[in-house]
């Protein structure tokens, strides 16, 4: 279901590199020792990456580069903002899980929707990690990718961060909440 072959305007990107960029400087703590000049040579020659940022962004998410992995030479976004992105709220957490819906059904489940965009949910790992870079997820809450043992048995797994605590907790899959959504990580 992955949308490959999406492409921006070079108009689209220019303004999205621009307000990549704007981000990027403005928040230095997310991404120490990493050139922002490194970082738009890998995007200008990924045009699928860009597109994928773009969703991010147009869904709320904020996306900023949160590290660099020196093994496979990728820079590493994060959505950033500060509450779980708007655009990606009142997703149940998977297609089985939707489809097990016989009334009321969200528009679309948090991993058919990154797949769709070309990102990923962010690991509890992430999540984590993601909270020791600023609060997030203060008001709501964010499905994270969930053990295959706790999805089997119809449970999903989602982080929020209370009492300057990040809690994880558990729900049936088929749940959604107008508070919960889902962050995504995209590697370029």
């Amino acid at each position: 279901m992955k949308n490959v072959g999406n492409t921006l305007s070079s108009k689209q990107r220019e303004q999205l590199l621009q307000l990549l960029q704007e981000r990027f400087e403005k928040h230095p703590t997310l991404h120490k020792d990493i050139k922002w000049s490194h970082v738009q040579k890998k995007l200008e020659s990924n045009n699928e990456k860009l597109w994928s940022l773009s969703k991010m962004e147009e869904t709320g998410g904020e996306p900023n580069v949160v590290g660099y992995d020196e093994q496979t030479d990728e820079y590493i976004f994060y959505d950033c903002a500060a509450e779980s992105p708007a655009g990606r709220r009142s997703t149940c957490y998977d297609l089985e899980a939707l489809q097990s819906r016989k009334k009321n059904k969200p528009q679309h489940s948090a991993v058919e929707l990154a797949e769709m965009m070309g990102i990923e949910l962010l690991t509890e790992e992430e999540y984590r990690k993601l909270q020791t870079l600023g609060e997030y997820d203060k008001k709501t809450s964010s499905w994270i990718q969930t053990p295959v043992a706790i999805r089997k048995l119809g449970g999903a797994i989602f982080c929020d961060r209370r009492y300057d605590t990040v809690f994880v907790y558990h729900n049936g899959a088929e749940s959604y909440y107008a508070g919960r959504g889902f962050r995504g990580s995209l590697r370029v």
